[in-house]
């Protein structure tokens, strides 16, 4: 599988053409739709009330983490109470796709969605993309004397020392694409001797991935580590938060959905699936204020979101650690967790 790169590739992406599925009209026979999603339940609810607002199809929703999502996707192979398999990890859906759990389906907006947003043979395709960063609350960073940090280097000083919260790999895919990332960017060995040395700053790390944006949010940390979307968030409600970008480099994630095997709504599945990727449902990810990056280069930023073309993000092959996942976790415990 292709890595994940995107930083020169977002500026050449094709148009995706206006979303032509059926609607409120009367054009699809279509009427309504089963998710499994693995988005966070407020933005899942966002994202289903724009696409009946403008389909007039009626969704109902289920909300399952990736884990628990294919594994009640495996055991219900045949025979999905679900349509729809939303958000998770690409990996994921790759896991899904070879398991025989779901099917292909192409279409105008799949063709026109660049290649590493999608499965080459149409069994997924990505619909959003959030950047790791570093969500600093001002109010609680002067209180610590602490000054503004600009790279991961500067998380390693002695004045953030109990400061820091970030999500454990243990249970957060959030924190996998950090390890991910900083693998990357350091060499693998050099990559878990920074984090042994981080853990003697970090507070407390979180089960979910969402955990360290709670913690700055009402100032128990000073920093948090996680994807981007609560802390623009908070910025949009005046919270004293700032979003950093480290100099070295960041990690993201880019979410997949999938059309489950023997659905019993597959015409109103691929209308969902190509609504997401066309410019009315990705523009309702800003109009929404879930504050996700779109896939497709004309879609509307939310507020105070930098182009993502502008970061400098961190590829990595996803295949590789999809592989290398248990291995890196379970020396993340050894090594990282119990250092001082």
């Amino acid at each position: 599988m292709k890595k994940l790169l995107l930083g020169a590739v977002l500026c050449s992406l094709l148009l995706v053409p206006a979303f032509a599925g059926g609607g409120k009209d009367g054009s699809s026979s279509a009427k309504e739709l089963v998710v499994y999603a693995s988005v966070d339940e407020e933005n899942t609810q966002k994202i289903l009330e724009a696409f009946t607002a403008d389909t007039g199809i009626k969704v109902q929703s289920v909300h399952l983490s990736s884990g628990p999502a294919l594994a009640r996707i495996q055991a219900e192979a045949g025979r999905p109470q679900a349509d729809i398999w939303l958000g998770a990890p690409s990996d994921n859906h790759i896991s899904a796709k070879d398991q025989g759990l779901t099917i292909a389906y192409k279409s105008a907006a799949y063709d026109h969605l660049d290649g590493i947003f999608k499965d080459p043979d149409g069994y997924w395709r990505c619909f959003y993309m959030n950047p790791l960063c570093f969500g600093v609350n001002t109010n609680a960073l002067a209180r610590a004397g602490a000054p503004m940090p600009t790279s991961w280097a500067d998380l390693l000083k002695p004045e953030y020392k109990g400061i820091i919260q970030a999500p454990t790999p243990q249970s957060a895919g959030t924190a996998k694409v950090m390890v991910y990332a900083l693998v990357e960017m350091m060499g693998e060995d050099a990559a878990f001797d920074y984090m042994a040395k981080l853990n003697r700053n970090i507070q407390t790390y979180t089960s979910s991935g969402t955990g360290p944006s709670k913690g700055v949010g009402v100032g128990d940390c000073a920093i948090g580590i996680q994807f981007t979307p609560a802390f623009f968030s908070f910025i949009e409600q005046d919270y004293p938060v700032e979003v950093v970008f480290p100099s070295e480099g960041v990690g993201f994630e880019a979410p997949a959905v999938s059309i489950l095997k023997g659905v019993k709504n597959l015409e109103a599945a691929q209308i969902f699936v190509d609504w997401l990727v066309s410019k009315q449902g990705q523009d309702s990810l800003s109009d929404k204020n879930t504050f996700f990056y779109p896939v497709i280069p004309e879609a509307k930023l939310g507020p105070g979101m930098p182009p993502f073309s502008s970061l400098k993000v961190i590829s990595y092959d996803t295949d590789y650690y999809a592989e290398n996942t248990n291995r890196l976790v379970e020396r993340w415990v050894n090594q990282v967790l119990t250092a001082r």
